[in-house]
């Protein structure tokens, strides 16, 4: 067996990279103070509803990615945002280019395929390519 039995789902990793879209380019990069897409006990995005289905998920996902290019569309790449301090502290620097936003999003989309990826081999069985 690859991977043990999770709570993690499909759907639950698309409620959390709307977060996290959300996050770094609305709170962090646009210092805006907007509250989490899928409620404050949910902050983290992964906990599903059971009235909140496909669509509705990856609707607001599309809509903190479209918003994010809003944001971003005119910003160059030196230009920064700043993180919490408690992130700051972590980083080493409360400052983060836009550069290294859109780099660490690659990474955590790069990460959250690989657990997709996980997931599905538990659903079909299928390794490899």
């Amino acid at each position: 067996m690859a991977v043990p039995p999770s709570s993690m789902t499909l759907l639950g990793i698309v409620q959390h990279m709307a977060e996290v879209e959300r996050n770094w380019f609305q709170r962090i990069f646009a210092s805006l103070d907007v509250p989490p897409v899928f409620g404050d006990d949910n902050n983290l995005g992964f906990t599903l509803d059971p009235d909140r289905g496909l669509e509705e998920v990856t609707a607001a996902w599309r809509k903190q990615i479209a918003r994010g290019r809003e944001l971003t569309s005119e910003a160059s790449l030196d230009d920064a945002g700043r993180l919490p301090e408690r992130d700051a502290a972590i980083v080493g620097d409360a400052g983060v280019s836009l550069c290294w936003i859109l780099v660490h999003l690659i990474e955590e989309y790069a990460r959250h395929n690989g657990h997709a990826d996980l997931i599905r081999e538990r659903i079909d069985g299928v390794t490899g390519t």
